[in-house]
């Protein structure tokens, strides 16, 4: 049984899904202390439970006390080093080296593991961030098998994760030398958005996003396979999904719109765009389109709006694009669109609608 250095998980249970494992790497990844024995070994099975967290669509990445250089090196060595993002091994506390992965990543503290043999690191980081899964390295034979290290669906987008993430990277380095405007960067990376009706082999990467994204996600509503294959089938909503490429390769579907269409009245119950793309200033491409879609079918538009801790965003974007609250109470809101704006489109980005 997994040892979990966290008073709350044992108490309550912790129920949402993993989306990074940080590792130490002394005694943890690895059998010895580098820095005191050049020769250390790998753990039993490490390479496989790595490959199988990678191949579950869980990034993963390094929080450790020791040399950079000389922990790279010999991670290279094991042929390890491609499996982790953002690595912090430096002299900073492990708490602290969490919160920049997590940072860097873009994702909420409760989406991360942390795995260690030294009690007091667990104890350490646990104190600082509670809603971090802490878990003793003597517990590593059954990672695998706990409900948060198992999605219900690995999608192509899953196994691609991390092979996507080290896109970004070199993405925001090019960008980081870049000199010009935002848009002239944005410009240059001939991106185009694919728009389109969700087909049936879309619905396990559609229910996947409802779990995954919190940031950019007007109402939080997760919808399973079933309920998104019904409303797929239904005269009476539409569902669209979203993905986005450009010269440096594929994001993969990241946006998703759930309408629930009247005859003169359209209600958008939900817009959800991957926090991957927040810096590509793609956010609001599908929420215009639903707007000229509405436009040509002369119906007006409302949209749903659940306020939670981390999608104030998704609120500005509503309001930004024309929409006025007609209502709000305990943090839901309805908003209407305002037929006399006009929605526009970046020029940096081709839209591309797929019937």
């Amino acid at each position: 049984m997994l040892k979990l250095n966290n008073e709350k998980s044992n108490k309550e249970g912790l129920k949402k899904a993993i989306k990074c494992v940080v590792w130490d790497l002394d005694n943890t990844i690895w059998h010895g202390v580098l820095l005191e024995d050049d020769k250390v070994f790998l753990q039993n099975n490490i390479v496989d439970i790595i490959k199988s967290l990678d191949n579950r669509g869980i990034l993963q990445s390094v929080a450790s006390r020791n040399e950079y250089n000389k922990a790279m090196l010999k991670l290279e060595e094991f042929g390890l080093q491609e499996y982790f993002i953002y690595p912090q091994i430096n002299w900073n506390s492990k708490a602290s080296s969490i919160q920049q992965i997590a940072q860097l990543i873009n994702i909420g503290m409760d989406t991360i593991a942390f795995i260690d043999d030294q009690s007091f690191e667990l104890e350490e980081v646990n104190f600082s961030i509670p809603e971090i899964l802490c878990i003793n390295v003597i517990s590593l034979e059954n990672l695998l098998d706990i409900p948060e290290m198992n999605p219900r669906f690995i999608t192509e987008d899953s196994k691609n994760r991390r092979l996507m993430y080290i896109s970004d990277i070199k993405r925001n380095n090019i960008e980081e030398k870049f000199v010009g405007s935002k848009g002239e960067f944005l410009a240059t990376l001939n991106m185009r958005f694919t728009i389109s009706f969700a087909e049936e082999e879309d619905l396990q990467r559609a229910e996947e996003l409802t779990i995954r994204t919190n940031q950019l996600n007007t109402t939080g509503y997760t919808y399973s396979y079933e309920e998104l294959n019904h409303f797929r089938q239904s005269d009476q909503h539409k569902l669209l999904i979203s993905s986005l490429d450009d010269k440096y390769g594929n994001y993969g579907k990241i946006g998703l719109a759930l309408i629930e269409c009247q005859e003169t009245l359209w209600t958008l119950k939900l817009l959800l765009m991957s926090c991957r793309v927040m810096s590509r200033g793609v956010g609001t491409i599908m929420l215009n389109h639903i707007i000229c879609m509405a436009k040509n079918q002369n119906v007006g538009l409302h949209a749903e709006f659940v306020s939670n801790e981390r999608n104030r965003m998704m609120y500005i974007t509503y309001k930004f694009a024309g929409f006025k609250e007609l209502n709000t109470q305990n943090g839901w809101s309805i908003f209407e669109y305002d037929l006399k704006c006009t929605p526009s489109f970046p020029d940096y980005v081709k839209l591309q609608i797929l019937d």
